[in-house]
């Protein structure tokens, strides 16, 4: 069953691959101003461009991707990631779209934790749980935006946010580092970097919201997802991990060979309706990887994309877009219905200061938490065509 798999992720054709011989010119990165605070305060983007048809721009503002565009199978560009054109629609209706999202992404259960003896409280935003960090994450602050850098092995840009110890009720000055990087083989790696000045829990990831046929375009349950995860954490009715490792196998839950992620959604399955849908971390493995492992894979059929994703981390939140709710207008005037994107977001697993048995999120002095994320984008030719 693995080798099927491997070979499963290994069949896509990477968009620089296929011209890499011919490459000659710098990947590029360019600064450009995106809007401004209410305070006046200038919120930049860089924009870095593959010079092979992939394209990203960055905000500084939540550290957040704001666009990927990506040839199809034609090599027709379309941007595939949901996100707003204007600057003010971040502030007005925060979606998390592409965003940085910490000081601990995903949930903690009720938003109380534990550590070293001592208890603390974080601002609770989702039912009775803390949220992605609590009601200011880091999703809704300015970063610093640091130099944009162009080179021929890759483009990139380094963002800065220091934390204050106490803030959102977490302990510890947290200097936390996002660096994207896009490279001529068209992959976007987000290297996430922190220190901190006392112990305190870690966890970021980004929140990118993904549709291959193009952001807008409709629905995302015909596109194919793999994960080659055994187990998942199955979730109570406020979607907190309950703390079993459950087998995939003979449930919905299972992606391991890769199916549409709308082929079971409608399954009357109890996590399903817990869920809304698939909102549940799956078990990649039990430990932090030194390099990035193979978490999932997507495939749209109709346009031919493929996007492949690694990460360190042994969790994948994945999130079929059960609560976008046609209140939001993104990038190509287009309304954001249920299930017109997904989400796959490495991390530490859900809840994580609070359950032992899915290991430690705690950061100490001297410490340096890191976490790689990488997506390659490619495409399938027509099927029965090379």
């Amino acid at each position: 069953m693995r080798r099927a798999m491997l070979l499963g992720f290994m069949g896509t054709v990477s968009l620089g691959a296929m011209t890499m011989a011919t490459a000659v010119q710098a990947v590029e990165a360019k600064r450009e101003t995106f809007g401004s605070l209410p305070d006046g305060s200038k919120v930049d983007a860089v924009v870095l461009d593959s010079g092979h048809g992939v394209r990203v721009r960055v905000i500084a503002y939540g550290a957040s991707l704001q666009e990927v565009s990506a040839p199809d199978r034609h090599g027709k560009s379309a941007n595939i990631l949901l996100g707003y054109a204007k600057f003010d629609d971040y502030l007005k209706k925060p979606q998390y779209f592409g965003a940085t999202v910490g000081r601990y992404a995903n949930r903690i259960a009720k938003g109380h934790f534990s550590l070293d003896g001592h208890s603390y409280s974080v601002p609770v935003n989702d039912g009775p749980n803390s949220l992605h960090g609590g009601s200011k994450g880091f999703d809704k602050v300015l970063w610093s935006l640091g130099e944009a850098k162009s080179g021929a092995d890759g483009a990139s840009v380094t963002l800065t946010y220091v934390s204050p110890d106490g803030d959102m009720g977490y302990p510890g000055k947290l200097t936390a580092t996002a660096i994207y990087t896009l490279d001529a083989h068209n992959r976007l790696t987000i290297e996430y970097r922190a220190t901190t000045d006392k112990p305190t829990i870690v966890n970021l990831t980004n929140h990118a919201y993904w549709n291959l046929s193009g952001e807008g375009s409709g629905s995302v349950l015909e596109q194919k997802l793999t994960i080659p995860a055994e187990t998942f954490l199955p979730i109570d009715a406020t979607s907190i991990p309950l703390g079993q490792f459950q087998p995939v196998a003979g449930t919905p839950f299972d992606f391991r060979q890769g199916k549409p992620i709308g082929r079971d959604i409608r399954t009357p399955d109890a996590q399903l309706l817990n869920g809304r849908g698939y909102d549940h971390d799956f078990v990649i493995a039990r430990d932090v990887a030194k390099e990035p492992r193979l978490v999932a894979k997507v495939e749209d059929p109709a346009s031919g994309r493929v996007m492949t994703l690694k990460s360190t981390m042994p969790g994948l939140q994945f999130y079929s877009g059960n609560f976008l709710d046609a209140t939001s207008v993104g990038t190509g005037g287009h309304v954001y219905r249920q299930g017109d994107a997904f989400a796959l977001e490495p991390q530490f697993h859900p809840d994580t200061p609070n359950q032992a048995a899915f290991g430690s999120a705690r950061l100490a002095p001297g410490q340096e938490y890191r976490h790689t994320i990488v997506y390659e984008f490619g495409t399938e030719p027509v099927q029965g065509k090379h």
